[in-house]
């Protein structure tokens, strides 16, 4: 006889880190939808735009479902899709972009590291000590 998984717990830490990964995903909906670089300056192509749209979307709904539910593989889905959009702002660093823009660029790779970190954050239980 097998069980399903039960839905874990979700601890403060991780709650924290969902709202994060939340908030990043919603910031990539938008991507698309937004006006591109001005003439004459460089920005992301287009294709990096749409595909941080929908990794925005695939994150927010898995985020939701991780909230609600305590889904482990939706809490997989939600780091993944913010995962993959923080590699696409990677190049960022490497190509002649304004300061501003890699800046950008690194706060929300650190943001989404921040985020998986504390997502994954499990509750610490005190160790016994006998002699």
């Amino acid at each position: 006889m097998t069980t399903a998984p039960s839905p874990t717990r979700g601890t403060t830490r991780s709650k924290v880190g969902l709202a994060l990964a939340g908030l990043l995903s919603l910031s990539n909906i938008f991507s698309a939808f937004g006006d591109t670089a001005p003439e004459g300056e460089v920005g992301p192509p287009a294709v990096v735009l749409w595909a941080g749209t929908v990794l925005g979307i695939v994150g927010l709904v898995a985020v939701v479902i991780a909230w609600r539910t305590g889904n482990r593989r939706a809490l997989r889905v939600a780091a993944g899709a913010i995962i993959i959009t923080a590699l696409t702002a990677v190049p960022a660093f490497f190509v002649d972009v304004p300061a501003w823009l890699k800046a950008a660029a690194a706060v929300g790779v650190l943001l989404t590291i921040a985020s998986v970190v504390l997502m994954f954050s499990t509750q610490r239980g005190h160790a016994t000590v006998t002699d």
